[in-house]
């Protein structure tokens, strides 16, 4: 008989599926903290909405505790597994999704209690800055990538830098704001080139990785929110970066029929914190602006939102249910 130990990884026991729990899990949170997010932005023209948003926020919260505890055990006890999905070309992408997590977490805490949500958002902004820095060393090392690995998927770390002063200027943290801001531009167009030199030259996106298609809204209507964060005026800039979500939106409802043909994978979660986004511009606009029109927008994009979180919300339990979830792929 073999006395050989197999690899921790590979030993079956009840916590075998935990070795391929997703770090993408987190992209769960981001569309329960999106929502939690619309639904406030919604709540001074229709009161109503502000109950729903603290209630999201509840379970938004739990998810979010829920599921670190999860991957910190998986790191635990499976970390092999956990460097190998950092040294995937695809999931590396995936994990500022846990700083910005905490961002949108202190964001959405914000109106509640101050002081919490500033201690969440320090530990957001530490992180991202470390992870963010950490991806894109990632990138430019001797990794060998190629062209069907970059997906809209890229952009997440880019995304976070700018959601850093959406609640950062508020709480006067200035500099600080301007700095992560800078640098998600910066890297906003750096990637949009890329990922659009992609898209029109190269072979589709695979099923699976299609939904984050989506993604494409997420950048310009975040830092329209950071911008006027940080400037308290609707300008031209700031218009431009609104339209632009507009006209990605446009562009990834053409993508519909194909993207209602496709299975289920977490990845659909890439569809919910984009609209939250853009919907959130568009209240914010209305406010600043006095357009009848914008909020008209924000109220259709927060019912889609709605209705798209709780198709998700019943497709992932339903895939729990039968043991789609943390298997190999």
């Amino acid at each position: 008989m073999s006395t050989e130990t197999a690899p921790q990884d590979q030993i079956p026991s009840e916590f075998s599926r935990l070795a391929h729990f997703p770090v993408t899990f987190f992209a769960i949170v981001m569309g329960l903290m999106g929502l939690t997010m619309a639904l406030h932005a919604g709540a001074p023209s229709m009161p109503v909405l502000e109950n729903a948003s603290s209630l999201v926020l509840l379970i938004g919260a739990a998810v979010m505790i829920i599921t670190a505890m999860i991957y910190v055990a998986k790191t635990l006890r499976h970390m092999g597994m956990v460097i190998e999905e950092w040294h995937h070309p695809v999931k590396l992408a995936f994990f500022p999704t846990i700083s910005i997590s905490l961002l949108l977490l202190a964001t959405a805490t914000y109106p509640h209690n101050a002081t919490l949500a500033e201690w969440i958002w320090l530990a957001g902004v530490a992180g991202q800055g470390v992870l963010t820095i950490a991806v894109i060393s990632g990138w430019i090392s001797h990794r060998s990538f190629q062209v069907g690995h970059l997906t809209p998927a890229w952009f997440i770390p880019a995304v976070g830098n700018v959601i850093v002063p959406v609640l950062g200027a508020r709480m006067g943290y200035i500099e600080t704001s301007w700095l992560f801001f800078s640098g998600g531009m910066l890297f906003w167009i750096v990637l949009l080139t890329l990922v659009m030199n992609r898209l029109i030259f190269h072979d589709p996106i695979v099923a699976r990785l299609f939904p984050t298609m989506v993604i494409l809204i997420a950048p310009p209507a975040v830092a329209f929110l950071a911008y006027i964060a940080m400037t308290g005026e609707v300008d031209g800039f700031a218009r431009i970066l609104l339209n632009a979500g507009y006209i990605f939106a446009a562009l990834v409802v053409a993508q519909v029929p194909r993207l209602v043909k496709l299975p289920f994978a977490l990845s659909w979660w890439a569809l919910s914190f984009p609209i939250a986004a853009l919907a959130i511009a568009s209240f914010r606009f209305a406010q600043l602006d006095g357009s009848r029109a914008h909020e008209q927008i924000g109220f259709l994009l927060l019912l889609v939102l709605c209705v798209v979180v709780a198709g998700l919300i019943y497709r992932t339990g339903k895939a729990i249910v039968r043991g789609e979830i943390c298997v190999p792929e």
